[in-house]
């Protein structure tokens, strides 16, 4: 079986290139949201949802949108659930970024995503979306959920000198 190619915080943040973006992705099984970091690496932005057909397309479309926005690294949403164990969608993540790295040398870590797509659809009621509206936008918002909070996380470590520059 081949080993899980995500990198730890420190080596994902030591394998960027200057100048370089994150994009931010929220795995369903229908769907892959995917959001965007200014090149700051400070703020997330939802970028599109790619409508999941085969891992080879998707992985290829996913691939030219990282090249078009001079994306550095992929930070996936890691669906834990509530009690920290993994159970089958952690799995399916896992089996993603093991098929991609074998298709791209950006480097890949994880993000815990537990209740983003939860905080995000209740975000949209209250926004009083409707119910079609809010499907069109809750995969990309949840990703831009799942990466803000890694580059919240990210600014933190870097203030406080616990890692380099991002």
């Amino acid at each position: 079986m081949a080993t899980d190619p995500s990198l730890s915080l420190e080596d994902f943040v030591a394998a960027l290139a200057p100048g370089t973006r994150l994009i931010g992705l929220d795995l369903g099984t229908r769907t892959i949201g995917l959001a965007l970091s200014d090149l700051g690496r400070g703020i997330a932005s939802p970028l599109e949802t790619i409508r999941r057909r085969k891992f080879t397309l998707d992985a290829e479309q996913l691939l030219k949108i990282c090249a078009e926005h001079r994306v550095g690294g992929l930070v996936l949403g890691l669906p834990l659930n509530m009690d920290g164990s993994e159970g089958p969608r952690v799995q399916a993540t896992r089996a993603f970024a093991r098929n991609l790295a074998e298709k791209t040398d950006l480097p890949i870590t994880y993000w815990d995503e537990r209740l983003s797509t939860a905080a995000v659809t209740r975000t949209l009621i209250e926004a009083d979306r409707s119910r079609a509206r809010r499907a069109e936008l809750v995969d990309k918002m949840a990703a831009a959920y799942i990466l803000q909070g890694f580059l919240d996380r990210l600014g933190y470590l870097s203030r406080s000198r616990d890692l380099p520059d991002a």
